[in-house]
């Protein structure tokens, strides 16, 4: 549909992928050599920048390959959620997914073991071709990486500034796809268009009951009930601080946008104000 296309170009567009004449800019030509969608090649590029690409890697391939949490048999649905437990991690779901992807990778790096696999995933209700295909998909991404010769940071994992990092390099890919809770309840409108989704049950928030205001989603699904899947946390300043000008300029007017304005307005004054005291 000419709609879709025209999207399509503006979602390049805004990730600096075309160039004036709507040509692949030079950066956009890099993001092409990587199999993944466009939001997710600018932020595994956006890692090298901040130096959070071992974890990067993990992440891309996670959300490619396939959901790795299982639909728990009827009656064990509180151990599946009780056995997730011990992978959240409270920054989100996508730095929840690096810690499945490093345990399934210790549970099973015995080569004495090979039912390893199977019995540990089964245990955690996880799926193992599901994690099996995110590993291939990891290895390939490492050796594009190496093939057009960008840096590959040291795992870094954990630390305050690694977690900054990685939502540093997520925002440069995702920052259309950012949503609020409007109402504390967990009915979150995107800033896009005004559709309102929920969590989708998967995600780590759900176990812990915490409903974070704003978040970083990696897709929309209306099949799945309205839902936003692969959810994070974002402050509104850093997005206001990564976001580009030219697309928030865009955005639908709303309350949202309304209070990111002020964040905006706000940083703008204080780098005036520091530019004046030098």
């Amino acid at each position: 549909a000419p709609e879709s296309l025209m999207q399509a170009l503006e979602d390049l567009d805004y990730l600096a992928a075309l160039d004036n004449d709507g040509n692949l800019s030079e950066f956009g030509i890099i993001m092409s050599e990587f199999p993944l969608d466009p939001q997710l090649s600018k932020s595994l590029l956006a890692s090298c920048e901040f130096e959070c690409v071992d974890e990067m890697l993990t992440i891309a391939a996670m959300v490619t390959a396939p959901s790795c949490f299982l639909h728990a048999p009827p009656g064990t649905e509180e151990i599946a959620r009780s056995r997730w437990c011990r992978f959240s991690h409270p920054a989100g779901d996508h730095f929840t997914l690096i810690n499945v992807f490093s345990a399934f990778r210790a549970a099973t790096a015995s080569p004495t073991h090979p039912g390893n696999r199977e019995q540990w995933c089964c245990e955690y209700f996880l799926s193992c071709s599901a994690l099996s295909m995110a590993e291939m998909i990891r290895a390939e991404l490492v050796e594009i990486m190496k093939r057009i010769e960008l840096p590959i940071s040291e795992p870094d994992f954990g630390s305050e500034a690694n977690l900054l990092s990685i939502k540093k390099a997520l925002l440069s890919g995702y920052f259309m796809h950012i949503a609020r809770d409007v109402d504390g309840s967990g009915n979150y409108l995107m800033l896009t268009h005004k559709q309102v989704a929920q969590l989708h049950p998967f995600s780590s928030y759900c176990n812990t009951r915490r409903i974070p205001e704003w978040v970083l989603f990696h897709e929309f699904s209306i099949s799945e009930g309205n839902s936003i899947r692969v959810v994070s946390e974002i402050s509104p300043h850093l997005f206001a601080e990564l976001v580009p000008q030219y697309y928030f300029s865009n955005l639908p007017p709303s309350e949202s946008k309304d209070i990111l304005q002020e964040v905006i307005n706000h940083l703008v004054s204080v780098s005036a104000t520091k530019e004046e005291q030098k």
